[in-house]
Formats: C-alpha cells, sequence, structure tokens
C-alpha cells in the first residue's frame, strides 16, 4: 500500500502517515525513496494497537 492508501484506509492526514513512519510507530517500510506499506501487517499492527478488546 501507497502512503495515500494507507491514510484513506486509517483515515487520517498522509502527512500523519509520514511522521509516524519515519518516528518507528508504524509498520513500513521504503522502495527507493517511497514509504510502503503490508496490509496484512498494518491490520496485526492496529489488532495490537488498539484500546479495544478483541472477542474471546
Amino acid at each position: 500500500m501507497t502512503v495515500d492508501e494507507v491514510a484513506a484506509y486509517l483515515r487520517v492526514d498522509k502527512y500523519t502517515i509520514y511522521r509516524l513512519v519515519s518516528k518507528g510507530k508504524i509498520p513500513g517500510f521504503k522502495v527507493g525513496h517511497q514509504w510502503r506499506f503490508k496490509q496484512s501487517i498494518l491490520e496485526r499492527w492496529l489488532r495490537r494497537n488498539t484500546n479495544i478488546p478483541e472477542p474471546h
């Protein structure tokens, strides 16, 4: 996923994504000069970093 796609997915500004990924707070990797994100890793990160308990 691109920065724009992640921003739309999380409903935040793309500069928020840049800030989070550059600080290592959201998982991503660089391809050349562009950040990329794997959706399955983002979804796992969201589950681990949410304050909503998972159903049992």
